[in-house]
């Protein structure tokens, strides 16, 4: 993948960023970098590799993210993922759930930098590709000055070719993952200190960002900007991250529009025998504050799951929302 000087992505999110929400995501826009949820590397090693890792073609740039803390085993998958025709390696120092914490990868190596970066190294070694790293400014009790500047020393060192940097604590002892992911707070600032104390590392930012504006701000301090969150539940945001961050058209004109170049995708899939639910499930953000939007969901979330549902059930669902130009305009109470 070539790093641009600006580049906007969609975070990995479990449950979420599976393929079809990625299809999806890519119907909408060409310029933002799209990733995996996190797999961790025995299961890229010993699983059903084409169902954990199989993706579209139109999908790229598309990057996967790696969960593991051992360099070899991290440099194998890596190198199984590049032959899936990735385009980037990203290896998980964020997430806290109790599980990550088990298998000894995810924030806890927020405690460990020189692991990390031994494990970027041997991935380095091991393919050609980008080798990335998404980590937090801190775990616990830890000085996010010295954290961070630890972590990023050691990645630097081993030849980490980005960093993106949700800009919270992860509390391992004492937070639900749900919970690390909105009470500690956003210290913004330490990610941008970060960067102009190391101009030559291409530095992202995440963490509560929730509109275009938010992401301009952001892009005047940092190189990057990665949504989580805001581009699942209001997808509709990533036609305007091409059309107003990078100054092109996007790929279709509306969610309306979006839907229709879904649809032979989904048909597609429900050959194959893939649930409609499956991949409606990631549209429910659509069309976010047109009237008939709230109708619009619950069709979708009670006739999808059924068996037997197909086009028409979407199309059924899509035809309660109004196609009026100006979604703004509507009142609040009939979304």
């Amino acid at each position: 993948m070539k790093h641009t000087a600006i580049f906007v992505s969609v975070a990995p999110m479990m449950d979420w960023t599976d393929r079809h929400c990625r299809y999806l995501h890519r119907l909408m826009t060409r310029r933002t970098r799209l990733y995996t949820e996190m797999v961790t590397t025995g299961a890229v090693i010993h699983g059903p590799r084409e169902r954990l890792l199989g993706f579209d073609p139109s999908e790229h740039p598309v990057a996967v993210q790696l969960g593991g803390s051992d360099p070899k085993e991290l440099a194998q998958a890596a190198r199984i993922c590049t032959d899936f025709g990735y385009d980037e390696i990203n290896l998980n120092v964020g997430c806290p759930s109790d599980r990550v914490q088990d298998g000894r990868f995810g924030a806890c190596l927020m405690r460990e930098p020189m692991l990390v970066g031994e494990c970027v190294a041997a991935m380095k070694a091991a393919v050609n590709l980008p080798v990335t790293v998404k980590c937090r400014i801190g775990v616990d009790d830890q000085d996010t000055e010295a954290a961070l500047d630890a972590l990023t020393d050691s990645i630097v060192a081993a030849g980490c070719d980005e960093l993106t940097v949700h800009a919270r604590k992860a509390w391992l002892q004492g937070l639900s993952p749900k919970e690390n992911r909105d009470i500690p707070p956003l210290d913004y600032p330490r990610v941008y200190r970060l960067k102009r104390a190391r101009p030559g590392l291409p530095v992202a930012i995440n963490g509560g960002i929730k509109t275009v504006d938010e992401m301009k701000a952001h892009l005047d301090h940092l190189d990057g900007v990665m949504i989580g969150r805001v581009a699942y539940h209001e997808p509709e945001i990533l036609l305007a991250v091409d059309r107003d961050i990078f100054g092109e058209a996007p790929p279709v004109a509306d969610a309306f529009e979006a839907v229709e170049a879904f649809e032979p995708y989904i048909a597609a899939r429900l050959a194959e025998g893939t649930r409609l639910h499956t991949m409606t499930r990631h549209m429910l953000g659509l069309f976010t504050g047109r009237p008939g939007a709230r109708a619009y969901r619950r069709h979708l979330a009670t006739e999808a799951t059924k068996p037997g549902a197909g086009l028409q059930t979407l199309r059924d669902a899509v035809a309660h929302v109004s196609r009026a130009d100006n979604p703004a305009s509507a009142p609040a109470l009939v979304a």
